[in-house]
């Protein structure tokens, strides 16, 4: 059986409160070893750390763009002092997920767009401090992220970490990928309408590409429901990290591999992106 690493899903999502074990469960049947369980906010840092630890997977502290509205400057300082007293930790493995979204309106618009930018420079250096990989937030924002990324990168080495659920143009990728970051790919692949989305997945380089499920968010066609079919009564589907590798037979076609290829360069490419889940595979 092929082994994946779900680089991001969100297991502590209350849509999994009922089941959380039995769905864990039902992943690493289907070859799911590891899973990234990044935190959106102060709130769930202990949340993300101990469930990593329940399924013997992997987690990241940051906050996400989403949550800054909300968000204390002070949560900046709670952030360093976890991510400096978590070091020796090896199931921490990124700053995450932060980024920028200018995709709600809201956010888009002062002074919530400045608010973002700040809470996103302010965590790319704590990321550089602690010395982590980065797990992004990209939503209609990739140039401001890269002007970041360009202005804060570390002195004489690439930035590691991953531009999650990326659905840039060919050119933002490449200069993502130019910077050291791999880029994330999960359920919306699957959709044929998706067009720009699915020749990113097919015609970039394949070291480029890691897999994910945002479980339970994004999920692939099979368990989507229109507005019109959930008015008629069809329930969506629950996305989950057992969907991984059927999402990633979508990404094998495009791209003319195996299935069996596709498992072991994304695995080799998360690694590379999140160093520290190499200790955690082997055990």
């Amino acid at each position: 059986m092929s082994v994946w690493i779900d680089t991001h899903c969100h297991l502590d999502a209350a849509e999994f409160a009922g089941d959380r074990a039995a769905m864990r469960a039902r992943a690493a049947a289907a070859g799911v070893a590891l899973c990234v369980l990044p935190a959106v906010g102060v709130f769930n840092f202990a949340t993300v750390r101990e469930l990593a630890n329940q399924f013997g997977d992997s987690y990241a502290l940051g906050i996400h763009p989403l949550y800054v509205k909300q968000a204390q400057d002070g949560d900046l300082a709670l952030l360093d002092a976890e991510l400096a007293s978590r070091k020796t930790d090896p199931r921490l493995v990124a700053v995450g997920e932060i980024g920028l979204d200018y995709l709600v309106p809201e956010l888009s618009q002062s002074p919530l767009r400045e608010r973002q930018e700040f809470f996103y420079r302010e965590q790319l250096l704590l990321a550089r401090k602690h010395g982590l990989p980065v797990i992004l937030h990209v939503r209609r924002s990739a140039d401001r992220l890269l002007k970041h990324l360009r202005e804060l990168a570390p002195q004489g080495e690439p930035w590691r970490g991953i531009g999650h659920a990326f659905n840039g143009s060919v050119q933002q990728a490449g200069e993502f990928i130019k910077l050291g970051l791999k880029l994330g790919f999960g359920g919306a692949v699957t959709f044929e309408r998706a067009l720009q989305l699915r020749r990113l997945a097919a015609e970039l380089p394949l070291a480029a590409l890691v897999l994910e499920t945002d479980a339970p968010d994004i999920p692939p066609h099979w368990l989507y429901a229109t507005a019109k079919q959930r008015a008629q009564g069809q329930a969506q589907g629950r996305n989950e990290p057992a969907e991984l590798p059927q999402i990633a037979a979508a990404v094998a076609q495009l791209r003319g591999l195996s299935v069996d290829e596709l498992a072991a360069a994304s695995t080799v490419n998360a690694l590379s992106a999140l160093p520290r889940l190499e200790k955690l595979l082997a055990c």
